[in-house]
């Protein structure tokens, strides 16, 4: 916020620099004593509402009503208006006050067209009520836009301190009951395919250390992604029998391209977790597509008749929670579409590289 305060502050400096500057450029073509007095005049009322500008940017806005005391502000602004008002009064109408001497002018010398004797009482009031009231105006509005800066700066460290959190739940969803399942069914191969249970051991090292290290970061290659769902649909096949068929369709050329970790396995978990219906024929389909903008990932499991539950995990809490994650990681440039079929489940899910 430094910055953009920097930024409005050299603003506000060349503005008030051109507009002081303005009374010369109106009478560089004929300097005289004349249009001296004129510039004198109205570098002196410009100072006077300068001195608003700063008592309202600086002081009233932010000591008062950003703290909700407007009845203190309208009061004191009131006042400092009509303070200001009758120094520029005074000061444009000497002859009033006769013992008032400015910058050697006398009264004897002051004519219709010098500094301070410039049109009617009623009219000098009405302009200088007229000015101050843009001034205020602008200064507040300016104040409020940086007030407005501000708190979208902490929305969005909110939201992505709440995206961390959120991400980091997707990642515990890979839950200890998953391990510990899994380390049950590779004690049980180890006394009846050795060689499977060592491959599901080196699978399941692939996947904690994915978790430990490689999803701590804001991205990943996609190799290494696949490399984990592809452990993790393994892993997932010890539990259920062959009577469940998954199937997992990658490109061959798989590019060289980042996204978030674990960006599919909410999805992923959901569909062994409600596709697997025993003794029912069951199966998990895993697609990706990746062009040259986007990624396109396409879930499919069977759905059983006696599988009741898909409309409270897809339309409640679960979905809200993917929906939600995906908005703060691409806010609207992603696309997800869940299709509820007679018998089929699927998910498609479409996000930009």
């Amino acid at each position: 916020m430094l910055k953009i305060k920097r930024i409005f502050i050299i603003s506000y400096f060349f503005i008030w620099a051109l507009v002081f500057l303005s009374p010369y450029l109106r009478n560089m073509q004929d300097i005289n004593d004349q249009s001296m007095h004129r510039m004198i005049g109205d570098w002196t009322n410009l100072f006077l509402f300068f001195i608003l500008f700063l008592i309202n940017l600086y002081f009233l806005v932010p000591k008062l009503l950003f703290n909700n005391k407007k009845s203190q502000y309208a009061i004191i602004l009131s006042f400092t208006i009509l303070l200001v008002t009758i120094i520029d009064f005074i000061l444009h109408n000497p002859l009033i006050v006769p013992n008032i001497t400015i910058i050697g002018m006398h009264h004897d010398n002051l004519h219709p067209e010098s500094a301070f004797a410039q049109g009617s009482v009623l009219g000098n009031i009405f302009n200088n009520l007229i000015m101050a009231i843009l001034i205020i105006g602008s200064s507040t509005a300016i104040e409020l836009v940086y007030k407005w800066s501000d708190e979208e700066k902490r929305r969005k460290e909110v939201e992505k301190e709440q995206l961390r959190t959120n991400l980091s739940l997707l990642r515990q969803q890979v839950s200890p009951h998953f391990f510990m399942n899994t380390l049950n069914n590779i004690h049980s191969l180890i006394e009846i395919n050795s060689e499977k249970a060592q491959e599901a051991i080196e699978r399941l090292s692939t996947l904690m250390r994915y978790l430990l290290y490689d999803s701590a970061q804001n991205t990943i290659e996609l190799k290494k992604e696949i490399e984990f769902i592809n452990s993790f649909i393994l892993l997932m096949q010890l539990r259920h029998s062959d009577e469940v068929e998954v199937k997992m369709l990658i490109p061959k050329q798989i590019p060289n391209v980042k996204i978030p970790p674990m960006l599919f396995i909410s999805l992923l978990e959901n569909s062994f977790k409600h596709g697997v219906s025993y003794p029912m024929k069951s199966y998990i389909h895993f697609k990706l597509q990746v062009d040259e903008r986007s990624l396109n990932c396409t879930i499919k499991n069977s759905k059983h008749i006696n599988a009741n539950k898909y409309e409270g995990e897809y339309s409640g809490m679960g979905l809200e929670n993917i929906k939600d994650s995906l908005k703060l990681l691409y806010g609207e440039a992603f696309l997800l579409n869940i299709l509820d079929k007679e018998s089929e489940f699927e998910v498609n899910l479409k996000i930009p590289l």
